[in-house]
């Protein structure tokens, strides 16, 4: 009954002098604001006592040359094309792997993303060079009228950890110094 918002305070300050993580902080942090409005019903100011801002590195990107080193050295035909997929439209990694093939318009040279972030739907660019890997992807698997890219054992979509495995031994073999993964070909698209 004697603590105050102060030694709340007090107590994240010396936390933050000793040097820890700006996301062990704020689990500290969102442990006492809990404690202090929710179990001992006392006011939190935010303004007050502020959240710690976490440090954010500026996104990998690739050049030309490394997005097309990487789809060189895929052999993996289905990779290849969600590789291109993902860095001619600027894909998310899930928005990629959830893609049909009604979701690629030729004509219009366009893909429908459907139920992407915030569900919304979306219209983003198909490349000639993305249509040719796709083309030749579609006939090479037998053309498929569903999912675009089934999981090769279940037919159910591909995951995250399986493109990102990919990718790291994409980037290997291209024997590029950049540190890569999927969503790098998203910014390197917007880039």
């Amino acid at each position: 009954q004697e603590l105050t918002v102060a030694d709340a305070d007090d107590y994240l300050t010396t936390k933050r002098l000793m040097g820890i993580l700006p996301e062990t902080y704020n689990h500290y942090y969102g442990a006492l604001r809990f404690m202090y409005k929710r179990v001992l019903k006392l006011n939190w100011d935010e303004d007050e006592i502020p959240r710690m801002k976490r440090d954010r590195s500026l996104p990998t990107v690739l050049s030309r040359e490394e997005v097309n080193a990487i789809l060189d050295v895929t052999t993996n035909l289905k990779y290849k094309a969600i590789f291109a997929v993902m860095y001619s439209g600027g894909l998310r990694v899930s928005e990629a792997t959830h893609l049909h093939y009604d979701d690629i318009s030729r004509t219009n040279m366009q893909i429908h993303v459907r139920d992407a972030k915030n569900r919304m739907d979306r219209y983003t660019i198909l490349s000639k060079r993305c249509l040719d890997i796709l083309t030749q992807y579609w006939f090479a698997k037998g053309r498929p009228r569903g999912i675009l890219f089934p999981n090769k054992f279940t037919g159910n979509y591909l995951t995250v950890s399986t493109l990102e495995q990919v990718m790291r031994r994409a980037v290997s073999d291209a024997e590029l110094s950049v540190k890569a993964t999927p969503h790098s070909l998203r910014h390197s698209f917007a880039t």
